[in-house]
């Protein structure tokens, strides 16, 4: 079970505090890479494909809730 993700009409808040800017995300994504090797050996990825990506938590950095999270209208959405 994954934390919904905002959009462009949606955004995060804490319901215990109300933050709405700042917020630790722990998340998992499978991706493919394709990923350059100069001639020393040391990697570099040039192309990236997500192919799926999960939020597993999120934690508000101003209160520490965990998990506190609703999804809320952005300002000016439904203009």
């Amino acid at each position: 079970m994954g934390v919904p993700q905002p959009t462009a009409e949606t955004r995060w808040r804490c319901t215990l505090c109300g933050n709405l800017t700042r917020f630790d995300v722990t998340r998992s994504t499978r991706a493919v890479e394709y990923v350059h090797l100069d001639l020393a050996g040391e990697p570099n990825v040039e192309e990236r494909e997500v192919v799926s990506e999960t939020i597993e938590s999120v934690r508000c950095r101003w209160c520490n809730a965990v998990d506190q999270i609703e999804l809320v209208d952005r300002p000016g959405a439904g203009a």
